[in-house]
């Protein structure tokens, strides 16, 4: 899968402590994923949140690469700097949104390589995104987003095509693009629970909407 593997994230380690820029430098390579997804009008902002994220906490980390080495790193000292303003502030704000926006792909994808569907439309994905939409994204969204993003389904390409544009115009059989797509949910996804598991624990999460 041209455009999921070609830049590898760092196994998980077993502190759980995800360094920020290899982190930042794997995870830039990800937002051309909602290109794929055709309808600009709702996907392009997710893009393009997705992209405004990463530079913020990049630009954090590039302020002082040894302070904010990991990821935890972040969070502790932006709380420590910014007292009652944080979490809704900095690098903790961003990669909050971030860690949503790559929930939402990965739930998308692992419905796809699960082969969940709908019986008498296999080739759509209207049901891989609308669950990918119900976990990730939906509780945080206004209802004029959550209509956007309700009526968005309707215009989503077919599996077929979506397989397609993963391998970059390449054609290759389904089976191969689905394991593909199963290896990188295997790298990624032990790191984005961790992430989660992260703002749980130090009561960065939070629910206001969009």
């Amino acid at each position: 899968m041209a455009l999921l593997l070609e830049h590898e994230f760092k196994p998980l380690p077993a502190d759980k402590q995800i360094e920020t820029l290899p982190f930042l430098d794997a995870v830039a390579h990800l937002p051309p994923f909602f290109d794929c997804l055709g309808t600009p009008i709702v996907y392009s902002p997710v893009k393009a949140d997705l992209t405004g994220n990463i530079k913020k906490i990049r630009m954090v980390y590039d302020s002082n690469p040894t302070k904010f080495k990991t990821l935890q790193n972040i969070l502790e000292v932006e709380k420590e700097m910014h007292g009652s303003a944080w979490p809704k502030t900095g690098a903790t704000l961003a990669l909050m949104w971030l860690k949503r926006g790559l929930k939402f792909m990965l739930v998308l994808l692992q419905s796809i390589s699960d082969g969940e569907r709908d019986e008498e439309h296999p080739n759509l994905i209207r049901v891989n995104a609308m669950k990918a939409y119900e976990i990730a994204l939906k509780k945080y969204h206004g209802w004029m987003l959550q209509k956007l993003f309700m009526g968005s389904v309707y215009a989503l390409p077919y599996k077929s095509d979506l397989l397609k544009a993963l391998e970059k115009g390449k054609e290759v059989k389904e089976e191969e693009s689905i394991e593909k797509i199963h290896q990188f949910l295997l790298r990624v996804t032990p790191i984005l629970d961790a992430i989660y598991e992260m703002y749980t624990k130090m009561n960065a999460e939070l629910s206001y909407k969009a």
